[in-house]
């Protein structure tokens, strides 16, 4: 009995390394994230993954315990190198000794970057090193990005995913701050233009201001409203100015721009944010006199009207942003 036993466990091993072995010989190795000849041992919790991302997406997700939630220490890693010292098959043709990193796909372009402390691709020679912003980007934006202190050591503003180690396209925004490509598509699709951490704009906006300027002269106030002055905060230029109140919209007097704030004086301006320009019909009516209310209905009848006229204006407008094609490998 013992003896049939261990004829089936050297069966299964053999057949096991036999379909390794297929594996290898058909190309068809490594994982979703990177092609490689080896697998790791985590020193964390001694189980063996195909990379670290593999093992971070096992034991670091939502159906995990929280106690138990962790990333790989790749650091940790002991006695790595790029042959194997049995049969001394090559585990990847790209091999970072410094971030214990395997990868058989050499068309990325791999480097390491000594300042970042890990491997980046797109070539070295096509990115910089910013040391105030703590991170790799393209040598278009050498003498024309802002610098943000870490811009990409936090989480992405939209969906919280730690941007230095993400293996997504990220943008940087004109303002500086970075986030990933997908999340400024997804903003795009709700008709957010503005930056989620300073409210910034990040594309061009002029033609949507006119057609504010249309709405706003087109609307007028009432009479008791007319001479009712507001203190507004420009979030595009940052300048405070004094202005009429409107319903509408309040507009920068020194760029223009009606992506602004209501900070003093009277009812609140539904102009805080042009993004903010589906009113709350109902609740705005609460805080309007009752010799306005004719006004705010008939507002309320062309808010859709200007909203697919906006929608329209800002699909045609295309994004200044430039993607950043460095990202964690």
């Amino acid at each position: 009995m013992e003896s049939g036993l261990k004829t089936q466990m050297a069966f299964e091993n053999s057949h096991e390394k036999d379909h390794s072995l297929m594996e290898l010989e058909s190309g068809n190795f490594g994982c979703s994230h990177y092609r490689r000849r080896c697998k790791i041992r985590a020193p964390c919790c001694d189980e063996i993954f195909d990379c670290r991302h593999c093992h971070n997406e096992s034991k670091n997700s939502l159906e995990v315990d929280p106690q138990d939630r962790h990333d790989i220490p790749r650091h940790d890693l002991k006695r790595v190198q790029q042959h194997c010292i049995q049969c001394g098959v090559c585990m990847g043709n790209y091999f970072c000794s410094k971030c214990n990193f395997f990868d058989d796909d050499v068309s990325k372009d791999q480097y390491h970057c000594n300042e970042c402390g890990i491997c980046r691709v797109g070539g070295k020679e096509n990115f910089f090193h910013c040391n105030k912003c703590g991170c790799c980007y393209s040598t278009m934006l050498k003498d024309s990005h802002s610098c943000v202190e870490k811009a990409m050591h936090h989480n992405c503003p939209v969906c919280f995913e730690y941007l230095f180690e993400t293996m997504k396209d990220i943008t940087v925004l004109p303002c500086g701050h970075t986030i990933h490509l997908e999340c400024v598509k997804e903003m795009e699709r709700h008709f957010q233009y503005s930056c989620p951490v300073c409210s910034k704009s990040y594309c061009d906006m002029s033609r949507v201001w006119e057609k504010l300027d249309q709405e706003v002269a087109s609307t007028p106030m009432p009479e008791m409203y007319q001479n009712k002055m507001v203190w507004i905060l420009c979030n595009d230029c940052g300048e405070n100015s004094e202005v009429h109140f409107h319903i509408v919209a309040h507009k920068c007097l020194k760029c223009k721009s009606y992506n602004t704030r209501q900070t003093q004086g009277g009812p609140s301006s539904c102009s805080s944010r042009f993004v903010e320009m589906n009113l709350n019909i109902s609740g705005l009516l609460l805080e309007v006199e009752p010799d306005a209310t004719a006004t705010v209905t008939n507002f309320a009848l062309t808010i859709s009207a200007v909203t697919q006229d906006l929608q329209a204006c800002l699909f045609k407008l295309h994004v200044q942003v430039l993607c950043l094609a460095s990202r964690k490998r």
